[in-house]
C-alpha cells in the first residue's frame, strides 16, 4: 500500500531521514527523548506492543491488561494492523513474526 499523500511534505521527509541517520538504540533514545515527551514515546510502544500481541492472537482484554490501552485505540491498531499502510506487518515480519490474515 501506498504512503498517504496528506503525510508527506519536506518537513516529514527530513524527520525520517533524520531517524536513519541514527546507529544505535542508545541514539535512538536521545532523539527521541527530544523530539516527544515520555509519555507520546509510552504511546507509541504500546501501540507496536498491541500490534505484536494482536499478530500474537491475544485477545483485547489481554492486551488492555498488559499495556493499560483503551479497547478503541487497540482495535485501531487492529484496523491498521490488517488495512493500513503495512508498516506493523512490515515491522513484525522483520523482527520473526508473522501476522495472520484478517478473520
Amino acid at each position: 500500500m501506498s504512503v498517504n499523500p496528506k503525510l508527506r511534505d519536506p518537513d516529514v521527509d527530513r524527520l525520517f531521514q533524520a531517524i536513519l541517520t541514527l546507529r544505535s538504540l542508545d541514539e535512538y533514545y536521545r532523539l527521541f527523548e527530544d523530539l516527544c515527551t515520555i509519555n507520546e514515546i509510552k504511546s507509541l510502544a504500546s501501540r507496536l506492543k498491541a500490534a505484536f500481541m494482536l499478530s500474537e492472537g491475544k485477545t483485547y482484554d489481554e492486551i488492555e491488561h498488559s499495556t493499560g490501552m483503551s479497547t478503541a485505540t487497540i482495535s485501531r491498531v487492529k484496523r491498521f494492523l490488517h488495512y493500513g499502510a503495512d508498516g506493523y506487518k512490515l515491522v513484525i515480519e522483520r523482527m520473526g513474526k508473522t501476522v495472520p490474515p484478517e478473520v
